[in-house]
């Protein structure tokens, strides 16, 4: 049974940190590629960033600079988004995604909010 599950997430100010963090389990973490999505109300579920087994890594334009998306394929098979300077703008519900081809699994999602 695959199983990814988000943590992480919060209430935090414009121009804060948060770190998220997905630990994936039932699939062969190194194989698949990881990436995190965000959907905010109202709105279309939109790419965050992705990174693949061998660590390359694609950005959102709107997160470039500030959002770092990094693996850990060996014991703890984990995903997480370093996410700096945040703004009003990046308040969603941010998703984990495994996939080897589309659509992939999700997580179940985790709420970050950014407000003053």
């Amino acid at each position: 049974q695959v199983q990814l599950v988000e943590s992480g997430g919060g209430l935090v100010q414009p121009g804060g940190s948060l770190r998220l963090s997905c630990a994936a389990s039932g699939i062969i973490f190194s194989a698949y590629v990881m990436g995190w999505y965000r959907q905010a109300p109202g709105k279309q579920r939109e790419l965050v960033a992705t990174i693949t087994s061998g660590g390359s890594t694609n950005y959102a334009d709107s997160v470039k600079g500030r959002f770092t998306i990094s693996r850990d394929n060996a014991a703890k098979n984990t995903v997480y988004l370093q996410m700096n300077s945040l703004k009003l703008e990046d308040t969603s519900v941010y998703y984990c995604n495994a996939r080897i081809r589309y659509p992939g699994y999700w997580g179940q999602g985790t709420q970050v909010t950014v407000s003053s």
